[in-house]
């Protein structure tokens, strides 16, 4: 399934299913989901409320979320009379629209590590993006005044689903709730081109997390290792590549990231970026104001946005 997060005119943000090019509202079932034990007890020890509805209260409701999710929307189905929303008709935002955590992983395809003439790592290199940088799909993304070197990721991008800390990697995808496609900006000049890199604030300012359409939930993808990403800009193919060439796959990845740090539902794991970055084209290729860029993950989905 196709899980969104949106709009319709001035309504509050809703949280829906795409059937076809159809959208039925789940806001409501979502928000009468009870948060789980573990999530009833994480809470409160952060001292925080559970959400009140959205993808993160689904996300929350527990390991059964899925196959709740599917059972409701089977019924809805059946029902005479069901609403739709027209897809076409509403304001999309990132199907998380502001996770805990967004973990990044650089040079993760072979093909990007050989490009950046960088010996593959031993271990995931762990880079983080904060969740102000989050964009809604198709949403104008404003290159800041002082950057000149802003530049292009296409990556697979991981939604957790639940809480796990030391998972085993033979475990691992159980925790993911989907998938979704998310454009790793990055301003160059902060990660490359200083005697200390600032890679965290060149991945994070306003808008550098372009992520969408939708959350396309992991029972759609039986193995996520198993897909085609690509980048276009201004129509011209950009970057082509295969999660098979992943250094550490999703399941390596998540295993890696639980033994320091507990994931939560509805943080965003980056899986790294194919060859053909901006960066390390001769001559290098940077974003203006007024490019458009394409990203597409097969089995996932398309989003495209500008430059503002």
């Amino acid at each position: 399934m196709k899980v969104i997060s949106y709009r319709k005119g001035n309504s509050p943000v809703l949280t829906g299913v795409v059937v076809e090019q159809g959208v039925l509202d789940i806001s409501a079932w979502a928000a009468e989901l009870a948060p789980s034990t573990e999530a009833v007890s994480r809470n409160a020890a952060a001292g925080i409320d559970a959400p009140a509805g959205g993808i993160l209260r689904w996300l929350q409701s527990g390991s059964g979320a899925i196959g709740a999710l599917t059972e409701h929307v089977r019924a809805v189905l059946l029902k005479p009379g069901t609403q739709f929303e027209k897809l076409d008709t509403l304001h999309l935002y990132a199907p998380v629209p502001r996770p805990g955590k967004i973990i990044g992983v650089g040079r993760n395809y072979a093909d990007h590590a050989k490009e950046t003439g960088v010996a593959p790592f031993e271990n995931p290199r762990i880079i983080f993006k904060v969740s102000s940088s989050i964009a809604a799909p198709g949403a104008p993304v404003s290159r800041p005044a002082s950057v000149a070197k802003m530049d292009f990721e296409v990556e697979l991008a991981v939604v957790i689903g639940g809480y796990g800390k030391d998972v085993p990697e033979s475990e691992a995808l159980s925790l993911v709730a989907g998938y979704t496609v998310l454009n790793d900006l990055s301003a160059r000049e902060f990660q490359f081109d200083i005697a200390q890199a600032q890679t965290t604030f060149a991945k994070s300012m306003d808008g550098f997390a372009p992520m969408g359409p939708w959350l396309v939930t992991r029972d759609e993808i039986a193995d996520p290792q198993k897909l085609e990403v690509f980048c276009w800009l201004n129509g011209t193919q950009m970057q082509h590549g295969h999660t098979s060439d992943m250094l550490f796959p999703v399941a390596t990845l998540i295993a890696y990231v639980s033994r320091f740090m507990t994931l939560e539902p509805g943080d965003i794991i980056g899986t790294g970026t194919p060859a053909g970055i901006g960066a390390f084209r001769q001559p290098p290729v940077y974003l203006q104001p007024g490019d458009e860029l394409r990203l597409e993950v097969s089995q996932v989905g398309a989003m495209t946005h500008l430059v503002a």
